[in-house]
């Protein structure tokens, strides 16, 4: 690791852990918060507030923005197409249907969320790269028809889930909606657990493997010619990124933009070097939505505001003042 990378990285990481804090610190009951992380505060109900609630909320949010934009870069670098992302690949529509049977017919089994979102990504993105592939075959290019594939599947997993929705009783389905718009209020320590383990796994492949990722980056017959297994790297890849989004729409729902706009930003401020995108990434996406997480939640206090309509306003806007400053070659 560069001693410039090494300060881009302690820079975001400093730049998390005030978000962290601040975050604890915002809601609407004022914690004593030292007191309670010097384990000094005495009155039940704070700790219970804190230990039950807010801490594993925030550190939800940043987990599940960090998985979130580290697979939009992932998918950025296996695609070679910077509109990239877990939604456009059909994971999401394929890990929300899932998650949308599961609560239907298992909603009082804990672990069948995730297992089902698991099921429904992988469904999904396999079914992706199979029609890809098909295509590929036929002559047609396998990047776009990869791209073209994913949201047609993505269209087909929303409307099933739709059509689910439009069969359930109305308490259901105003519940699944609300979940499905994306929302941190069941935060739990499960989820932080396996959120965590999903995304170490991840970046410990991606280091032990970043030349093989630079090869793919650049094109699939300069990969080959290094020596790397291509198919078995992006298969490896991909189901790393199925399995991180659906345990994030398995308990946070859904949450757009944040794998599109966050490594836009990192290449902007950093470059786009493998580990600098990866790990800044991660870092970005964490403390981009630990913010709107915050805001959600404080905002309209004691309502609350579904995350995924304040993500998709931050990501349009934003890809709309990168669009408008962008020229075109005859100006």
């Amino acid at each position: 690791m560069t001693r410039r990378l090494l300060l881009q990285m302690l820079l975001l990481a400093g730049a998390l852990a005030v978000s962290v804090m601040t975050a604890l610190k915002i809601g609407v009951v004022d914690l004593p918060l030292w007191s309670l992380l010097t384990g000094q505060a005495t009155d039940p109900l704070p700790q219970q507030i804190f230990w039950q609630l807010r801490l594993p909320r925030v550190l939800l949010a940043g987990l599940a923005g960090a998985a979130l934009a580290l697979c939009g870069a992932l998918l950025q670098l296996l695609s070679r197409n910077e509109l990239a992302d877990p939604y456009l690949f059909g994971v999401v529509s394929g890990a929300a249907l899932g998650a949308t049977i599961s609560s239907l017919l298992f909603p009082a089994l804990a672990l069948a969320l995730p297992a089902a979102a698991f099921a429904g990504a992988l469904i999904a993105i396999l079914l992706v790269l199979t029609l890809a592939q098909r295509a590929a075959t036929q002559g047609m290019q396998s990047l776009s028809t990869l791209l073209l594939t994913g949201l047609a599947v993505s269209f087909c997993a929303s409307a099933l889930a739709s059509l689910l929705l439009y069969q359930a009783d109305s308490f259901a389905a105003n519940r699944i909606m609300f979940w499905l718009m994306g929302s941190l209020s069941h935060a739990d320590w499960l989820a932080v657990q396996l959120l965590a383990v999903s995304l170490a796994v991840t970046f410990v492949v991606c280091s032990l493997g970043r030349r093989q990722l630079l090869a793919l980056a650049w094109s699939d017959d300069m990969a080959k010619s290094l020596g790397v297994a291509v198919s078995r790297w992006r298969l490896l890849l991909l189901l790393l990124c199925a399995l991180l989004t659906a345990v994030v729409v398995a308990y946070c729902g859904g949450i757009g933009f944040v794998g599109l706009m966050i490594p836009h930003l990192i290449r902007l401020m950093f470059g786009g070097q493998i580990l600098t995108l990866l790990f800044g990434s991660a870092l970005g996406g964490a403390i981009f939505l630990i913010w709107v997480d915050t805001i959600a939640r404080s905002a309209l206090a004691p309502q609350e505001l579904p995350i995924g309509i304040l993500t998709a306003l931050c990501g349009s806007a934003f890809f709309l003042l990168l669009i408008s400053r962008r020229r075109s070659p005859n100006e």
